[in-house]
């Protein structure tokens, strides 16, 4: 399982600011986080679900997920 951070996320939606992020990722259809790590200071995600999400809410922005990355 590869895990993924906010950071990542924003990345991933194509370099969205953090706070964007948060607001997409704080989503009732944006997959849980997998842990908090940091003092529960930050969450991770796994980043296969975080690309299903991509694909399937935004989809144009699936092409610019490469699975290959982090």
């Amino acid at each position: 399982m590869r895990l993924v951070a906010l950071s990542d996320i924003a990345d991933m939606l194509g370099g969205v600011s953090r706070t964007r992020a948060t607001e997409i990722t704080n989503r009732a259809t944006f997959p849980a986080p997998i842990d908090t790590v940091a003092s529960g200071k930050v969450r991770v995600w796994d980043r296969a679900a975080v690309e299903a999400w991509i694909r399937e809410y935004r989809p144009h922005q699936a092409q610019a997920v490469n699975p290959d990355e982090c």
